[in-house]
């Protein structure tokens, strides 16, 4: 089997440098990443390079994290800023027609960027997709009743006391994690290298401590009323088990006329790390039937 071509560099944006990197050189259009967090790199989208024999496969590092740049200045930190940051890598890189892949708070920075009408967006994957905060709120609040009774009160009494960065509250979000952000175990390599590159400044400032407590400036982030904007073909993906459930990313869907949908039944919100062959042809057939038309 033929190693792809693998080429990075970095590329000038708005408070700093981001790192990219491009895997493969096939003709088809290439498929650019946008990972989640925000503040989370790429690391954990690595099983798309799976693609990359018929297309480039293209990864970066957002601004203020993993690879890239990390500007003490929190008021870079908003999703304007990245819908630029993202306009200039795909300048800079040459990407006239592509097709974006968005992954959690990935998706939220696809929509908005999407709703831009950028000229050449050939198609759009929005993976275990959260585009309206208060029903993920909603969401969340049932998940974590559903954890066992010991673990929702060491969350409680750790948010009540602002301790959430003690030893017992990340112990007890661990739950949270294993059933519903990754159900292997191990964690995956990957996974482990994304969330040590993790950008706290980020994070904090623009979602929370934890996954279901946003406190920063994305907590009333909701396109719902605005995705049957969206000109180009759509898929939706999620995981059975994913806290970005199957049934709110089915009422997206829904708002989205012609959009499909595909759920990984033994997946959670990592479907590329834990489901990666099916996952793989599930994008690789949508890319293809698009590409067609």
């Amino acid at each position: 089997m033929t190693t792809p071509k693998v080429r990075e560099g970095y590329v000038n944006v708005p408070g700093g440098k981001v790192w990219y990197q491009i895997v493969g050189s096939g003709d088809a259009i290439p498929l650019l990443t946008l990972h989640g967090g925000p503040g989370c790199p790429h690391d954990e989208l690595e099983p798309l390079q799976g693609l990359a024999d018929e297309r480039p496969i293209v990864f970066y590092d957002q601004l203020g994290c993993g690879k890239s740049d990390r500007p003490d200045d929190v008021s870079l930190w908003h999703v304007e800023r990245f819908v630029e940051e993202l306009g200039r890598l795909r300048e800079a890189l040459g990407l006239q027609r592509v097709h974006i892949l968005g992954h959690s708070w990935g998706s939220m920075l696809a929509t908005d960027y999407t709703l831009t009408q950028p000229a050449g967006l050939v198609s759009l994957i929005l993976a275990s997709p959260i585009l309206s905060v208060p029903r993920l709120r909603k969401d969340t609040t049932e998940l974590l009743s559903q954890l066992p009774a010991e673990v929702q009160e060491v969350l409680s009494r750790h948010e009540a006391a602002g301790t959430m960065d003690s030893e017992e509250y990340q112990g007890a979000m661990m739950e949270f994690t294993k059933r519903y952000m990754c159900r292997l175990d191990p964690m995956p390599e990957s996974l482990m290298r994304s969330i040590q590159g993790i950008g706290v400044q980020v994070i904090l400032t623009m979602w929370g401590p934890a996954s279901w407590l946003i406190t920063g400036n994305l907590k009333d982030y909701d396109r719902s009323d605005r995705l049957h904007e969206i000109r180009v073909p759509t898929l939706f993906t999620c995981g059975r088990y994913d806290y970005a459930t199957p049934e709110a990313t089915a009422w997206y869907q829904s708002l989205l006329l012609g959009s499909e949908m595909a759920v990984f039944e033994d997946s959670s919100h990592t479907q590329p790390l834990e489901e990666a062959e099916p996952y793989l042809a599930t994008v690789r057939d949508f890319l293809r039937r698009v590409e067609r038309k």
